[in-house]
């Protein structure tokens, strides 16, 4: 494993990208390859809504809002084919996911006091021997210094056909025609948004996962990380090929 120097913050690849691109397998993948941390930063918006949601409070209430982001502390461990979310020592991966706590995210996400309270959390998640950081302003807000940036897109067709097939493994019951409306206008929120907009960092590698199954994108992203120099990196172990890991991780599709 190759040690940085004392001092240097730990390596960041940031994987950014609308819902359903494929973003959180591609960043389990990674983060199990090179044996590094993992964060869903869209998991921090999604707990603050939880939570405000779960006591009442608005999406526009703006100081409440502030108040419960101070707090925010949140763990991440890849656990077999799923990604856990440990807050306050509860598993609620699965009760985030809902779309209404999606939509609340969204609508909270906007405000600029909010967003400077969960990057500061966000931020904290980085540590060594390396992070792997999934979201939508990761390369451009958060860890403008990451080592790897990369931008993963898919036509609103093929990522609510995603979003539909996963609801439906856990259980929710949800119409594919709604969540294509509801993915519709939270892209447009997302990329008009006056702070932090959903775009790529002019320095990221663009992937369109739109015809791509699920080993071509992580073959893909290996062949990029290679080509940095990032799999040097790797904590004591050498980066897996993508069909050695398929069976330790879930599809985005």
């Amino acid at each position: 494993m190759t040690v940085r120097p004392a001092g240097q913050k730990a390596p960041v690849i940031a994987v950014d990208g609308p819902s359903g691109v494929g973003k959180g397998d591609v960043s389990q993948f990674l983060a199990s390859s090179l044996g590094w941390c993992i964060m869903d930063s869209g998991a921090l918006y999604r707990i603050l809504a939880y939570k405000a949601l779960e006591i009442g409070v608005r999406t526009d209430d703006v100081s409440r809002l502030c108040e419960l982001a101070a707090d925010l502390e949140v763990s991440f461990a890849i656990d077999g084919d799923a990604l856990q979310v440990i807050y306050e020592g509860a598993d609620i991966g699965d009760a985030i996911r809902r779309e209404n706590v999606g939509v609340a995210a969204s609508q909270l996400a906007v405000w600029p006091e909010v967003r400077r309270r969960v990057v500061r959390a966000q931020r904290r998640q980085r540590r060594s021997p390396g992070l792997v950081a999934d979201g939508r302003d990761m390369g451009t807000e958060v860890f403008p210094d990451a080592d790897l940036k990369l931008f993963l897109e898919a036509s609103v067709e093929a990522r609510a056909n995603r979003r539909f097939q996963q609801l439906k493994a856990l259980g929710f019951s949800v119409s594919l025609g709604s969540l294509l409306q509801s993915i519709s206008r939270r892209d447009e929120q997302d990329r008009t948004r006056k702070h932090s907009p959903l775009i790529a960092a002019q320095d990221a590698i663009v992937i369109n996962t739109t015809r791509m199954g699920r080993e071509a994108v992580r073959s893909r992203v290996l062949e990029i990380v290679r080509d940095k120099a990032l799999d040097r990196l790797a904590q004591n172990k050498p980066v897996a090929r993508a069909s050695q890991a398929t069976h330790a991780l879930p599809s985005p599709h």
